[in-house]
């Protein structure tokens, strides 16, 4: 078979392993040729791609980033865009299946797609983890070793200091990062989207934690909605798909501890070293299962399917339940961690 891949969306620790295993397995167990296309969909509708081989995709699984680049462009809004020239386009070049690696955005094209007849199967990636059908996604690991890493050093000089410390971290609609991270590096109070927290209750975890001689530390996720708020703070425009730049609820919360407490605050956003560099051993080792996965099913012919994680065991996942809502944290999740919050 010819085969064509494409990354979507943002981009991602892990995706470059996602197209190193899909091109290995294909070459060495089917004979398979592979094509990647640039940026996306984009590369997609206008016929921009290049031949992958086995020497292009060696030692990728260690690297950040990927190959073939992305975009947001979308598959039906774009200028020469919609199942029907994309199927023309494939039949054109002699393309016979697709692996569409990218996250919501990305498979929810994909599905469309899927569903008007055009041979894709889907790889689940999201540094948020907050796609259905798969317990994790690749690059969320990495998300949380580098946000962790960031808190461990902000607490440093915050004891140094006897200053609050607030990390903003990513996560426009649902905390996973937040949560994790935060519980990693101890925090002392968490804030993320799906939770309301006053900022009474959040001063006094604070002030409880201050007076016992320590360096209160707060997480708060971008997408976290201020009290009295209907949304979350956008103060940055939109990016190019306009979507809202979401940031600044980092510094809004420092303010508002130094003003309601008198303690001394500072403030950090960890904004996109979150989804650069190196992924980690286990991103490395779950987007390499995926790819796999996703190669397999293009064998089986199992379009509008995708690779999905359950327990420790790679399946497959039909796109529309990956689709069907995003996977918020549970309140029992935030519970158990606002156990250690404050005193």
């Amino acid at each position: 078979m010819r085969i064509g891949l494409l990354t979507s969306g943002g981009d991602c620790p892990g995706l470059n392993a996602v197209i190193r295993s899909a091109v290995l397995h294909g070459i060495k167990s089917h004979s398979d040729e592979f094509v990647g296309f640039r940026a996306g969909w984009k590369g997609l509708i206008e016929g921009d791609y290049f031949d992958l081989t086995r020497q292009d995709v060696r030692g990728l699984a260690r690297e950040g980033g990927t190959i073939l680049g992305t975009s947001r462009t979308h598959p039906y809004n774009h200028p020469g865009g919609g199942p029907e020239a994309m199927a023309a386009q494939l039949e054109h070049h002699q393309i016979d299946g697709v692996i569409a690696i990218g996250g919501e955005g990305t498979l929810a094209g994909a599905k469309r797609l899927a569903d008007a007849g055009l041979p894709i199967v889907g790889v689940p990636k999201t540094i948020d983890n907050d796609l259905r059908a798969t317990d994790y996604t690749f690059g969320f690991d990495t998300a949380i070793s580098i946000a962790t890493n960031a808190m461990d050093r902000l607490r440093t000089t915050g004891e140094s200091h006897h200053r609050c410390m607030v990390a903003e971290v990513m996560g426009r609609h649902v905390g996973w990062i937040a949560l994790h991270s935060g519980m990693a590096a101890g925090a002392h109070a968490i804030l993320i989207p799906e939770q309301g927290v006053t900022m009474d209750q959040l001063c006094e975890w604070v002030e409880q934690v201050h007076s016992r001689g320590r360096s209160p530390l707060v997480v708060v996720a971008e997408g976290f909605i201020p009290e009295g708020a209907e949304e979350a703070l956008a103060g940055k425009g939109a990016d190019a798909s306009g979507r809202p730049r979401l940031g600044g609820v980092g510094e809004w919360v420092t303010q508002q501890i130094e003003d309601r407490t008198g303690i001394e605050s500072r403030n950090t956003t960890l904004g996109h070293i979150q989804r650069g560099g190196n992924p980690t051993g286990f991103d490395r080792v779950l987007a390499t299962r995926f790819g796999i996965k996703a190669l397999d099913l293009v064998h089986e012919q199992a379009w509008g399917d995708m690779a999905a994680l359950r327990g420790t065991e790679i399946v497959t996942a039909n796109l529309s339940a990956a689709l069907d809502g995003l996977k918020e944290v549970p309140a029992d999740r935030y519970e158990e961690a606002k156990i250690l919050f404050g005193r």
